[in-house]
């Protein structure tokens, strides 16, 4: 009867812990949508629903929604990274734009067109000296306190303008703050994107001997995009192409050679490169966790990958890898 009893408390014991669980799981899924940053309506709202959304089917207690919310969360987070990124980055070059639109208008006025004031003083003098003539005695009542005025307001232009360029030479060195700070935002996005074929094919030229070329063939973006949609496909390439960066050295150039093919240009031995498309072979192959409708899907790609080193002229270096890649890669 003890032990009975001890296992019965065990239990409930278990049961009030796994509802605490839950419910904590729950309540954080909860707060994090609500205290997420507020980048843009665009992108918050959405993010904020679909948190929410998830805290809903966790709540209902079901294995298997409890299992699914950890790729799913892990995705929506990842995905709310990357729009934010990209909003940042858009940002910052609206924030240059607007410092150099700034910088040109600061520039004119500081430069100003001199000659202006010299004639209009010019003018005020000869003004007065008109009315200083006796034989002007009848409109010298009226020239003088006019020039006067003018002279007045000559110097309150010239006050409100110097006082806009300083206005102006602030705005631009905050502008200029706020731009450093979001290119440190999206500094790491930055180095992780991946280049064009074109810009690809312009390193190879470019790049002097010796280097060595990691090429791979990707199966399943295509996939990923008839069975859910295009920007899961974007998702998947772009989440392929930051894995396959990490793995390899730092002065790796990475770059999209076609829809489903990926370049790597590699300073190493013909040894190590060969150790690199193993890896990848190995490592780069699976499932890659998206979003789509708000739920984590996860689409699986399978990688072939070869190397080659330098060598040939780049003309026949590129067609090697062209002919590697196959029509997929034009």
């Amino acid at each position: 009867m003890i032990s009975i009893g001890n296992t019965l408390n065990e239990l409930e014991r278990s049961h009030r812990l796994s509802v605490a669980a839950l419910d904590s799981y729950t309540a954080a899924l909860r707060n994090m949508a609500q205290y997420a940053v507020e980048i843009d309506a665009s992108l918050t709202a959405p993010h904020r629903q679909n948190l929410d959304a998830l805290a809903d089917r966790v709540a209902s207690g079901k294995l298997e929604a409890i299992e699914e919310s950890r790729s799913t969360l892990r995705g929506l987070l990842r995905e709310y990274r990357d729009s934010a990124s990209r909003f940042l980055n858009g940002l910052r070059e609206e924030l240059a734009s607007t410092a150099r639109a700034l910088e040109e208008i600061l520039d004119s006025l500081a430069r100003g067109d001199g000659d202006h004031e010299t004639r209009l003083r010019n003018a005020i003098r000869q003004v007065r000296e008109v009315a200083a003539d006796n034989s002007a005695a009848a409109i010298r009542a009226v020239i003088l306190p006019a020039a006067q005025t003018i002279e007045e307001c000559l110097e309150k232009i010239r006050a409100q303008q110097q006082l806009t360029i300083a206005q102006f030479q602030a705005e631009i060195r905050m502008l200029h703050q706020r731009i450093d700070m979001l290119e440190t935002a999206v500094a790491l996005d930055q180095m992780s994107a991946l280049l064009s074929r074109a810009a690809i094919e312009q390193r190879v030229r470019e790049t002097p001997p010796p280097f060595c070329i990691l090429m791979l063939r990707v199966q399943g973006i295509r996939i990923a995009e008839a069975r859910y949609s295009r920007d899961v496909a974007a998702e998947c390439a772009a989440a392929f192409g930051k894995r396959l960066r990490n793995g390899l050295p730092l002065d790796a150039i990475v770059g999209r050679w076609g829809h489903e093919e990926f370049v790597a240009i590699l300073r190493v031995e013909r040894g190590e490169v060969m150790k690199a498309a193993k890896w990848a072979t190995e490592n780069l192959c699976g499932p890659y966790s998206c979003i789509h409708n708000g739920k984590a899907v996860h689409p699986r790609l399978q990688v072939s990958a070869a190397a080659m080193e330098s060598g040939d002229p780049p003309a026949n270096l590129l067609l090697r890898v062209g002919e590697f890649l196959g029509a997929g890669g034009s």
